[in-house]
């Protein structure tokens, strides 16, 4: 594992050879490989023989067809050849191999069959880099999560509460300890070379490496994506023929450094073998540019039209309306996005559908696949079921931050209701919007009193404070049973205070520095660093619009930062304007501001609720709303 220290050294100057026995550590129990010394230094992570590197050409191959028992070396000529030269041939010769201007005596040494080999390996090397090359890093001008989260101590959000997003499913236990090898860059020699870190803070794909051997001193501590292409497991440098070399700042402090490795990485973790290979593989997307799909209109939100999709970033669709000649006319979401469907679906379900003035498809385009798209749970509509007029509670489209006071105005097939917001929906119904039976931004009646969050009441509504109870009987309608909504709360992993990036979904262009700073079962309030509260916006943990820190970098999406202090500062001047502007992204008039309410129970014959509690943090089911009959 530890081949290639000793191979490279800033002076030139040797450490002792002889490998000493260690003390034997017992392996820690973690689904991450653990790093084992059974005697020998070529031992690798995944507890396989592995590959080695000799000693004496620089050669990679496979352990077992190695020479001598202790296989450090390729051939018997190269393990009379180290006999009998100096220690300084071997350092130029694997210099050689690693990239430097070989000399006269490292020529003599090299093999055209060894070349032919090494070739073939390198190959290799470069064919996973190129399966990982949409893993570049886009570094934020003038912004870095790093310093933002050190100075100011946040937390950010796992990535393990991002099923969608890139390891997901499969991020492991990677945290605080785990060591990896990293390229030095306190080293003053012309080629890369690497040295193994530990892992201080994790913040989202981010993390804080501290270089092995600098034990308590963090004047090198550096923040690194620990998706990027530039980090391995422990072992790789030996797998790969590349040199471990000890940081110049510490190398006076060892005179073995491979011993003092063997010693400090016992039964310490490391990144699986393959998990370069796993995050190449979960940023492979199914959609193409040039797919066909249904997608809301953005100008008549109870409608949907053709889209095309221009561009996919990160699973992030750029979807150009098929009409639009200049392709101008755009709408952004996630490919799991609930907003886009199958073409057909529109008709399939009884949902309005604007027709395309094109005829004829487009050369090139073709339809999305119905299986890529988000699969919604089923429902029995056979039993009792929403009705047209029932009232509800309704996270607004065109103003996310609020909880309005809501009717169903269309049940449509498969489960998706056309509901609108009370008191200001417009005259043909343009303004209807579309939500599933199971969506999490459907609420019963009562959900917002219970949990003590503001309900925006109807517009013009004089009787305040609103009363739920007063409204039904006042509009002669009755609430949509509790028992038809969702009430399932997953084990999410959020927590009041994390950080992590988040869509505008007003603009939904823009991936936002973002906060959670309310948790009410399933539903998160999501507030944008920098920003007044007004533009807080109501979210679902499982929301597609919602990343680890780190994930634009990962993706090469663009990231918004925080708000200056020179837009804090104009913020109350310009709110309105700004306001408006974000909802003519949708439908182009500006919802009312919503107005506080008092917290007091409902008074009523039918309808009492039982309260809850506010902001939870606990994950899993509660009983946040329940109806009791008379």
């Amino acid at each position: 594992m530890f081949d290639g220290y000793d191979s490279c050294s800033e002076d030139t100057s040797s450490s002792s050879s002889s490998d000493e026995s260690e003390e034997e550590v017992a392996p820690l129990p973690t689904s991450l490989p653990i790093i084992k010394n059974n005697g020998q230094v070529y031992t690798y992570p995944d507890g396989k023989s592995g590959m080695a590197t000799c000693e004496m050409c620089g050669m990679v191959g496979v352990r077992d067809a190695f020479y001598s028992k202790t296989k450090r070396f390729c051939s018997v000529s190269c393990s009379r050849s180290y006999s009998s030269n100096s220690k300084k041939a071997s350092i130029l010769a694997r210099l050689q191999v690693a990239g430097k201007p070989p000399t006269k005596k490292a020529k003599v040494l090299q093999k055209q069959p060894l070349v032919a080999k090494l070739a073939a390996y390198a190959q290799y090397q470069a064919t996973l880099q190129n399966q990982a090359k949409t893993k570049a890093a886009v570094p934020v001008e003038g912004f870095s999560w790093g310093n933002y989260i050190n100075s100011n101590s946040f937390t950010a959000a796992p990535v393990t509460c991002f099923k969608h997003a890139p390891m997901g499913t499969c991020w492991g236990d990677i945290s605080e300890g785990v060591r990896v090898e990293v390229p030095n860059t306190d080293c003053s020699l012309p080629t890369k070379v690497f040295w193994i870190a530990g892992i201080v803070k994790l913040a989202g794909y981010n993390a804080l490496l501290r270089y092995e051997g600098f034990e308590n001193d963090s004047s090198l501590d550096f923040w690194c994506n620990i998706c990027g292409s530039d980090i391995h497991p422990v072992g790789w440098c030996a797998t790969s023929g590349k040199p471990l070399v000890p940081p110049r700042s510490i190398q006076h402090k060892y005179t073995n450094w491979k011993a003092f490795l063997v010693k400090r990485l016992t039964g310490a973790k490391t990144l699986p073998p393959d998990f370069s290979q796993k995050v190449s593989e979960s940023m492979q997307y199914p959609f193409k540019a040039s797919m066909r799909v249904e997608v809301v209109d953005k100008t008549h939100l109870c409608r949907t039209r053709v889209a095309v999709v221009e561009s996919v970033i990160g699973g992030r669709l750029r979807l150009v309306y098929e009409e639009s000649e200049d392709k101008t006319d755009d709408f952004w979401c996630h490919m799991y996005s609930p907003l886009i469907h199958h073409i057909g679906w529109s008709r399939s379900i009884g949902h309005r559908f604007k027709r395309s003035d094109i005829t004829k498809k487009q050369e090139g385009h073709f339809d999305a696949p119905p299986h890529l798209f988000m699969k919604v749970k089923e429902v029995d509509t056979a039993g009792e079921w929403f009705k047209e007029g029932m009232k509800l509670e309704a996270i607004d489209p065109l103003n996310l931050s609020a909880i309005c006071v809501a009717t169903i105005r269309k049940v449509l097939a498969d489960g998706y209701l056309m509901i609108g917001i009370d008191g200001s929906e417009a005259a043909d119904g343009s303004d209807w919007f579309c939500y599933h039976a199971t969506s999490p931004s459907i609420f019963p009646v009562g959900f917002c009193e219970i949990n003590m969050i503001e309900l925006t009441p109807p517009r013009g509504y004089a009787k305040l404070p609103f009363k739920w109870f007063d409204y039904l009987r006042e509009t002669d309608s009755i609430a949509a049973p509790v028992k038809l909504f969702n009430k399932e709360v997953p084990n999410h992993g959020f927590h009041v205070g994390m950080k992590l990036e988040a869509v505008d979904l007003m603009e939904p262009r823009l991936v936002c520095v973002a906060t959670v700073t309310r948790i009410i079962h399933r539903l998160l309030r999501i507030h944008f660093d920098g920003w007044e509260d007004e533009y807080d916006q109501w979210v679902d943990c499982e929301s597609p619009d919602l990343y680890p820190v780190g994930w634009c970098q990962l993706t090469g999406y663009q990231l918004q930062p925080p708000a200056p202090q020179a837009s804090r500062d104009s913020q109350s001047s310009s709110s309105k304007q700004k306001k408006k502007a974000k909802s003519q992204q949708y439908k182009g008039h500006k919802k009312m501001t919503s107005l506080q309410l008092k917290e007091e129970l409902l008074d009523g014959e039918e309808y009492s609720f039982l309260q809850g509690a506010s902001d939870q943090e606990s994950n899993g089911s509660a009983s946040y709303y329940i109806k009791q009959e008379p």
